[in-house]
Parts: structure tokens; C-alpha cells; sequence
């Protein structure tokens, strides 16, 4: 039986990842923190643990001690691949499968993949269309490299290392630039599990056009683009996601030129065995930006959407190019399907949510925050409560239906 090393099964794609093993016959071992695991874990994920895996813990913020640990513990339970459901470590898993002679990425171009600072210039180097970037380790050495560029406002702030939208802004003064600045530098230690970030803050120029997201499927440096998809996010200062559609509703020359340039991206970054999962965008003259790019399966369940609507199965396939298969990329539906999540008003504490999944085409939904539970405030992925997927027929319909069911629910917050 082959065995599968999965480092943080912490997230969606965590549950996705074992289904995925236990149906292809593969052994898993779930390596993360014990105070992770105990507090950080859902009841149903550690129960899937318990019964379908191997659990072992390790100190992810000392990387060679965890590469250390790891290569030794891969060695001797006879490992055929490793993956990671959490994107800080993939870095980690392109060292350890180098180490080991197993399927993974290029470990000289591996950072590049989670640092938007160091991304920005390999796709430079590499001629990839993406938004001018800059890098500061002050407002004021970002306000000089600001005017030195010619960058106008709006212009975007982000954190160089981090994930789900947090201490993103769109600014449009000098004013908001220093208050984005401080936020995009205020969390330098990842959390839970405490691994430091890059304290370099990047300010890009402001890309218009429309955003989608699609993955790159690599296997032996062959790669495979699937369909790209809508991305929804907010307006304003803030672009937290607020929903996806499998597959968009684009003409095929459209598909055509985001897949090229999804392809194009993930060669640029050392993409050479997994998934690749691009944020672009298409501009009104057909040209793309690469907005970044990260080597992992999407979360926001795209998985079960990609599912759904497609019938591939990209944890399965993840799992695939891990032990050195050929994925199966065969599409044996050709469907739509669309999740939106639910958002309360404001941050408190969450008193009711009322009218999920009273519409027809809701499929499945879920609160992922209980009442009683305390919320955040819209601005960022953190601040979801639940959410509603739906299938149909076409984007259309899937879009239409989602609408109507988001409609529909009510959250109150004390």
C-alpha cells in the first residue's frame, strides 16, 4: 500500500486530501502540532484521522528541525509523497521531496510561490504580464519607491506572507497608504503555528479588468489547465472573496488566453509536479495580469465544485501526482456549481442566521460559525459564518440561484 506524508490537514482541502487517499487505497500520515490538533481541529477531522490515518506532530516554526524530523520519518516508513493542505508549507514539502527523490516542485523557486514579493520578481525575470510591484520595509521608504515609480492611486497593499485577503487595501491616499502599511505589517508570525513571515510590505499598481482563478495541473513538468472559474470579492478598500463559479461564462478564446497564461505562470515558478492554483485577471483588450499564484489545491471548496460540475476530482489527482501517477483528468460532467459565503454585518457576537438553504438549489450549506460564537468584521476571509453551494445546469442558472439563496438569510449579530 502506498503511503502518503500530508503535512496540516488543517482546512478544507484536509478532508478532501484523506477522502481522496483512502479511495485510492493510500496509507496517510498527518504530521502537525499537538496544541494544533486539539484545538484547532474539528471533531469530524480528527475523528478522520483517528480512524483513517497515522498522526505524528512536529515544530513547523523551525523548518530544518521539521525537515529534519520529517525526511528521517518519511525514510523509515517507506514514503511515496508528500503534500501540504496549509500554503505556508509548501516551501517545506519541495525541500523534503528533494531530499527524499520523491514527485514535488523546484525547491530553488519554492518560496517564490508564497513570498508575493519574491513572485513578483520571477515573473519579471521570466517576462510573466503581472502589476508593477514594490517592496518596503517602512511607509516612508514606500512612500519614495511610490513616487520614484510613477505609481498613481488606487494602488493595492498587502503583506508579502500571507493568505485568505488579510491586511489586503485598496488605498487611495497618502493617508490610507500609512494605515495600510501598518496593517499589512501588524501579524508577522503566522498563526497557529507561529512561523515567521517576511516583514516587507509590497504596494502594487491597481489592475482593472475582471478577476478569475483556475488551476494548473503538473505532472512530470506536463502541465494541464482545467477550466477557470469566477471569483467574486468585495468592492472597496477591502476584496475579501465572497463566492466562486465553476466553470465562468467566457467565450473559448477567452478560456484559451487565461489557460495559456496560467500555464506560462506556474513554468515561471518552478511548477513541476502538482497543482497550481492562479489568480489572474482579463483585462477589456485581452490581455492578463497574474495577480499571484500559490502551489496548493484552491480552498473554498472548490474541490467539491470542480467535482461537481466537471467530475474531476483534484484532491484525488493531487494525491496522484504525489506518488508519481498519471491524474485523471477526464471530465465526466458538464454542469456548474457555485458556492457563496455567508457574512455578518458587522464583528460581535453571533445571535442568529436564519434562511439558509431554504432555496431549491441550495445543495448543501453550512454554518461554520455557531451562534453565541464571536464574528469578525466583513473585510477579510476570516469574517465568514457559513456558507451555501449550489448546482445547476449552466453558470447562469448557478449564479441566479446563488443570488436568490443569499437573499434569502438573515444574520443578526449582538
Amino acid at each position: 500500500m502506498p503511503t502518503l506524508l500530508l503535512l496540516e490537514a488543517m482546512g478544507n482541502t484536509g478532508e478532501y486530501v484523506l477522502d481522496a487517499a483512502r479511495d485510492l487505497g493510500v496509507e496517510v500520515i498527518v504530521v502537525t502540532h499537538e496544541d494544533v490538533f486539539e484545538e484547532w481541529y474539528s471533531p469530524t477531522l480528527q475523528a478522520k484521522i483517528r480512524n483513517h490515518a497515522k498522526l505524528v506532530f512536529t515544530d513547523f516554526s523551525d523548518s530544518e528541525g521539521a525537515l529534519r524530523q520529517l525526511a528521517e520519518l518519511a525514510r523509515a516508513e517507506h514514503v511515496d509523497g508528500v503534500v501540504a493542505c496549509w500554503e505556508f508549507l509548501t516551501p517545506l514539502v519541495a525541500r523534503l521531496t528533494a531530499d527524499l527523490g520523491l514527485p514535488g516542485n523546484d525547491p530553488s523557486r519554492a518560496l517564490s510561490c508564497r513570498n508575493k514579493r519574491i513572485m513578483a520578481r520571477a515573473f519579471t525575470e521570466h517576462g510573466i504580464p503581472a502589476p508593477l510591484t514594490l517592496a518596503a520595509r517602512t511607509v516612508e521608504e514606500a512612500f519614495a519607491r511610490v513616487e520614484a515609480a510613477g505609481l498613481t492611486y488606487p494602488i493595492v497593499v498587502k503583506p508579502s506572507e500571507q493568505s485568505g485577503s488579510w491586511g489586503v487595501s485598496v488605498v487611495r491616499s497618502d493617508e490610507e497608504l500609512a494605515t495600510a502599511f501598518a496593517l499589512a505589517q501588524s501579524h508577522l508570525f503566522q498563526m497557529p503555528h507561529g512561523i515567521p513571515l517576511d516583514a516587507h510590505v509590497v504596494v502594487q499598481e491597481y489592475v482593472g479588468g475582471v478577476e478569475f482563478s483556475i488551476e494548473t495541473v503538473v505532472a512530470d513538468g506536463v502541465a494541464t489547465p482545467l477550466v477557470p472559474y469566477d471569483k467574486f470579492t468585495t468592492d472597496g478598500a477591502k476584496r475579501a472573496e465572497f463566492g466562486h463559479t465553476v466553470p465562468a461564462e467566457l467565450e473559448d478564446a477567452s478560456v484559451r488566453i487565461l489557460q495559456e497564461a496560467a500555464v506560462a505562470a506556474a513554468r515561471a515558478l518552478g511548477i513541476t509536479d502538482g497543482v497550481a492554483h492562479t489568480e489572474l485577471k482579463l483585462l477589456p483588450d485581452g490581455t492578463t495580469r497574474i495577480i499571484e499564484l500559490g502551489a496548493r489545491l484552491p480552498g473554498d471548496h472548490v474541490v467539491a465544485l470542480m467535482r461537481q460540475a466537471r467530475g474531476i476530482d483534484e484532491a484525488k489527482v493531487y494525491v496522484q501526482i504525489a506518488l508519481g501517477l498519471a491524474p485523471d483528468l477526464t471530465p465526466t460532467a458538464d454542469t456548474a456549481a457555485g458556492i457563496r459565503f455567508l457574512v455578518p454585518p458587522r464583528g460581535g457576537v453571533l445571535r442568529s442566521v436564519s434562511g439558509i438553504g431554504e432555496s431549491a438549489a441550495v445543495a448543501r450549506s453550512s454554518l461554520t460559525v455557531r451562534p453565541g460564537g464571536q464574528v469578525r468584521a466583513p473585510g477579510d476571509n476570516d469574517a465568514r459564518v457559513g456558507y451555501v453551494i449550489v448546482h445547476a445546469d449552466t453558470a447562469a442558472e448557478v449564479n441566479r440561484a446563488a443570488a436568490e439563496a443569499i437573499a434569502n438569510v438573515t444574520i443578526e449579530v449582538d
